[in-house]
């Protein structure tokens, strides 16, 4: 089986963890929770980040640090992850979807701005599969209308626009180390807040909400969303590590484009003026009515994929009667290929040419 993912663990993991066992530091303390704090926020060019549990919770800390709650709107494209949207729900504010962009598959400026009332506080700007948005724009437009910017970086770890790291633009942004994000903690996430009070306001609440002079005294609702010593310190070998998984990630996006040129379906390309991290490496398929034909193929060849995110506004518990035709055409065509970071060329060559086998037979048919 090639599978869709699977996590690159070849540096120091193994060293770091055995020196949290031995010194019995394996909870939410620990030299290595500052280590790999600090050494992420230098690696990204930010001030400062926290380390938390989840990606999830990153994002419900980021919401609450920001003050969102009931009566508030946030901005978010429909085509995301539902860890985009749970956070802003459970914190009883309103969801306004927003439409995506055809060629980068992300959220819709002008869409944002069309949406925007009143009531909305915040855009959550999400950079999916590893493209960075269009950040200029929506960097003017929340400057525009006072609005709060969130970055959801979570699938965006060594990506860039203008040169800029993603989660440098907003207010607050978020990342997720899970076990099939680009470096990886097992389970983790990161809060990178740009104001100082901010990022302290995040810490705050991460930790039940603990007076930093007065020992069990907690000053108001909050939140054990701690990571681990164990977890970071995989996180600082992983981080070590982080050019050169961007790099093998690279050559397998690369491999793909070479190989799957000439048939009918487009690859999620990298934009000019940015870098794309490839998180993972997608495709639209021309017909979306081939999309399901091709996974069960590449599936009988052990092949795994999957499909694009369902747009959230068809999900059930956050549905609505809207129509977002770019990003409903974009969830219909999608799907992921294997994008893992030890994936060879030869391995490339054998998926793409089981992709051009499944075209072949079709049009031979």
């Amino acid at each position: 089986m090639i599978p869709v993912y699977q996590p690159y663990l070849t540096g120091r993991e193994k060293e770091y963890v055995n020196r949290c066992l031995d010194s019995t530091w394996i909870s939410s303390r620990g030299e290595y929770i500052g280590l790999f704090e600090n050494s992420f926020a230098e690696y990204i060019g930010a001030a400062q980040a926290t380390s938390v549990c989840n990606g999830t919770v990153a994002i419900h800390l980021a919401l609450a640090a920001l003050g969102i709650g009931p009566g508030d709107e946030v901005i978010v494209p429909t085509l995301t992850y539902i860890a985009s949207i749970n956070p802003i729900l459970q914190l009883g504010a309103t969801v306004v979807f927003a439409d995506s962009l055809p060629d980068t598959w992300q959220i819709d400026p002008q869409d944002v701005r069309r949406r925007i009332t009143p009531r909305t506080r915040a855009v959550m700007a999400v950079h999916l599969y590893g493209q960075a948005c269009d950040m200029p724009a929506l960097v003017a437009i929340c400057q525009e209308h006072d609005l709060q910017l969130i970055e959801d970086c979570a699938e965006a770890f060594g990506s860039s626009h203008g040169g800029q790291h993603v989660g440098t633009f907003g207010d607050i942004a978020t990342f997720s180390f899970f076990g099939n994000k680009s470096i990886t903690t097992g389970e983790g996430g990161m809060v990178v807040a740009r104001d100082t009070t901010l990022a302290g306001r995040t810490r705050h609440l991460k930790t039940q909400g603990v007076s930093p002079t007065r020992e069990y005294w907690h000053d108001e609702l909050a939140y054990n969303y701690r990571m681990t010593n164990i977890c970071a310190a995989i996180g600082l070998a992983q981080l070590e590590a982080a050019d050169h998984i961007l790099a093998l990630k690279r050559q397998v996006a690369e491999g793909y484009r070479e190989h799957l040129a000439g048939l009918p379906l487009q690859l999620h390309r990298e934009v000019p003026g940015t870098v794309h991290s490839f998180w993972m490496c997608s495709i639209l398929v021309d017909d979306p009515a081939q999309r399901q034909g091709l996974r069960d193929h590449l599936k009988a060849r052990q092949i795994e994929t999957r499909p694009l995110f369902y747009p959230a506004h068809q999900l059930p518990h956050c549905r609505t009667d809207e129509s977002f035709p770019v990003a409903e055409d974009l969830s219909a065509r999608g799907l992921n290929l294997p994008s893992y970071p030890a994936l060879n060329q030869e391995q490339v060559a054998q998926v793409c040419a089981s992709i051009r086998e499944f075209f072949e037979q079709g049009s031979a048919a």
